[in-house]
């Protein structure tokens, strides 16, 4: 019984692990690209207190958000059990876990604008942004293909949710790092990904439940 309570409670978990991410990771993104609309081209622009300000509370929720994200990993990886794909399952947790690190990456270079001139590092900008928008976004594409393949193969996934995973990660994959705001692709995937595992996972009305 308690091994069976712990099973239908992990697409919970997911589901709100998924929805926490995505909250977290989208607000970071809004308030960087608020604080420096230039991104890696906007050297040598003064930062001011406001901006810094701005800056600092997305770089201290990307920790959280990292955080947030691994627990959405491991969940969804639970649900799959002993159906997992051995070779999906490794290209799914490799690029979850390089996005996570090179999402940290790019918060530490990003610290650089928060220097007490309010003069930030351009070298550390054009990290930050060449990490988070080149190589973290990359990660995540790979990671939403081979989510959506799996959700696909299990019959996971709705359809239609499937064709927009793709369609993100394709996106992401071949223009993301072109494309201003595309960053906002992956959490917003993700949010919609929560919401179907919640909305899947709703209680069943009394005496629908079969006996144990």
């Amino acid at each position: 019984m308690e091994w069976k309570y712990k099973r239908l409670a992990t697409p919970r978990a997911a589901g709100v692990a998924g929805v926490v991410f995505a909250i977290l990771t989208a607000t970071a993104i809004v308030l960087m690209r608020i604080a420096l609309p230039g991104g890696a081209d906007g050297d040598g622009v003064t930062v001011d207190a406001g901006e810094r300000g701005a800056v600092r509370t997305a770089l201290e929720l990307v920790p959280f958000a990292g955080i947030a994200f691994l627990w959405f990993m491991g969940a969804l990886r639970e649900q799959a059990g002993e159906r997992e794909d051995k070779f999906l399952s490794t290209v799914l947790l490799g690029s979850g876990l390089i996005f996570v690190a090179t999402l940290f990456g790019a918060a530490a270079a990003a610290w650089t604008v928060l220097d007490e001139g309010g003069q930030g590092s351009s070298f550390g900008r054009d990290v930050a942004y060449a990490l988070l928008t080149t190589y973290a976004m990359r990660m995540a594409a790979v990671f939403i293909i081979t989510t959506s393949t799996i959700g696909r193969r299990l019959g996971a996934l709705p359809r239609p949710l499937v064709v927009l995973g793709y369609l993100a990660g394709l996106t992401l994959l071949v223009v993301g790092a072109d494309v201003p705001w595309a960053e906002l692709v992956f959490p917003a995937w993700v949010l919609l990904l929560g919401l179907n595992i919640l909305w899947g996972r709703r209680p069943a009305a009394p005496g629908s439940t079969a006996s144990t």
